[in-house]
């Protein structure tokens, strides 16, 4: 009996990027491959990249080399963000055999002859205006939780990102597709469905391959909470001028979508966010986080800003401190600008100085520790559900409740993926919370 060739996946950036190479490891499967950890020996390596930030650029290369030392002849795989942008660069990486684009990702099988390594790269990468077409994905590698993709690329134009080069026109996945996988999912046993996308708001745009909106996202959030079998649905980031009142409103009476919202500001100035020509103001954000607290007040509100953007001088940077520290969110993901070919901004003059980026970045990074510990503090004896995961860290078990306060117990391995009704008592020395339990002994 002849051995099966093993492949190895690694994933950087998003979580639209884990749902694809989750699909993407299963068609391996699927044509007689076993899948292996990264760590292990195997015969084909596929990196799935991003093209984000700076860093996820550099690591490339570290992760071709960690390949390559073990296994030396494996063949090697280059898909995702970076992958169509700059297939050159990666094609030139020592020990890269392959490079695949936007399309051609999903087809791998079907550039692979053989797994000779190659003397020269071979690159297949489609114009970016070819990528109009859908391919639906989902992720299961924690038992605990599934990213599901509903929708794919970006109609919107601000002048920092690179995703429309990298992923083409907005597109949505039929209605009917999404519930199917929604119950796929929830049939492994799977308790929790993050759902995601490049701009998820735009859902049902492009749907049957056209422009026209068959669905909109709040008929796609009511058909899913519908789904048998789905015990938490969550909203993954979502743009301030997609995020509707109507959504907003279902969500906190919905069986199953959790109170927990990721909002893009990027910017807490109105100058800097034309300048990046984003689709609102501030006074819409304001909005928003209203709304959210006025229905649920126990709401987690995560929130992503760039620090450092052609323009932003001290006062306009202190414009978004302040703006962001006077708001009731929960968290900040704190991105420092870097400079992307093929973009606006890159033209821009009024440049901030690196060293500027760096604090300004560290200044908001000590934010968002205090606007979670606030936002901790205010969930102190109130009681919540916990849904539990696999790991056992230092002796502890962590889970997340259904709005993202991270919890934690003495390790118990039957408590792995299961929803407890808990009561959160106080705030340990690491950031997570203790907590007592109502329906189990701890």
């Amino acid at each position: 009996m002849e051995n099966k060739k093993k492949v190895a996946f690694y994933t950087l950036g998003c979580k639209l990027n884990f749902s694809e190479t989750s699909t993407i490891a299963r068609n391996f499967q699927n044509e007689g491959f076993n899948r292996v950890d990264f760590e292990e020996i195997a015969d084909i390596y596929v990196i799935n990249t991003c093209s984000v930030t700076d860093n996820a650029d550099k690591q490339f290369k570290q992760i071709v080399k960690k390949a390559l030392k073990t296994n030396d002849k494996a063949f090697i795989v280059a898909v995702g963000c970076y992958a169509q942008l700059k297939p050159e660069e990666l094609a030139a990486v020592d020990g890269v055999d392959l490079v695949l684009g936007a399309t051609e990702k999903f087809k791998i099988q079907d550039y692979i002859n053989d797994l000779s390594k190659n003397d020269i790269s071979e690159i297949h990468s489609c114009a970016i205006e070819e990528a109009d077409f859908y391919v639906g994905s989902y992720s299961i590698g924690d038992r605990t939780r599934a990213f599901l993709k509903v929708q794919d690329g970006c109609d919107y134009k601000c002048t920092y990102c690179t995703i429309p080069l990298a992923r083409g026109i907005s597109r949505s996945d039929a209605l009917e597709n999404v519930l199917k996988n929604a119950l796929e999912i929830s049939k492994k046993g799977i308790k929790e469905i993050v759902l995601t996308g490049v701009n998820i708001g735009d859902y049902g745009k492009g749907e049957f391959g056209n422009k026209k909106h068959e669905h909109t996202f709040l008929d796609l959030v009511k058909a899913l909470d519908e789904v048998d079998g789905i015990e938490r649905l969550r909203i993954s980031s979502i743009e301030p001028n997609l995020l509707k009142n109507e959504t907003i409103d279902f969500v906190s009476k919905s069986r199953t979508f959790v109170p927990h919202f990721h909002i893009p500001l990027q910017s807490g100035s109105n100058e800097i966010l034309k300048k990046m020509k984003r689709r609102y103001l501030r006074e819409v954000y304001t909005e928003r986080v209203a709304r959210i607290k006025e229905v649920m007040p126990y709401a987690c509100i995560g929130v992503d800003v760039i620090v450092g953007f052609p323009g932003e001088t001290d006062e306009l940077f202190l414009e978004t401190y302040n703006f962001i520290n006077e708001m009731d969110i929960s968290y900040l993901h704190v991105f420092t600008y870097s400079e992307r070919d093929n973009t606006e901004a890159v033209e821009m003059s009024v440049v901030v100085p690196m060293n500027v980026r760096n604090k300004r970045s560290k200044m908001l990074r000590g934010l968002s520790v205090k606007k979670r510990r606030a936002f901790y503090e205010n969930q102190i004896g109130s009681n919540r559900t916990v849904l539990f995961e696999s790991e056992n860290k230092e002796g502890y078990i962590h889970g997340f409740t259904e709005n993202y306060v991270k919890v934690k117990t003495p390790w118990n391995p039957e408590l792995v993926n299961t929803v407890h009704e808990i009561n959160l008592t106080k705030i340990d020395e690491d950031g997570s919370v203790r907590m007592d339990f109502f329906n189990v002994e701890a």
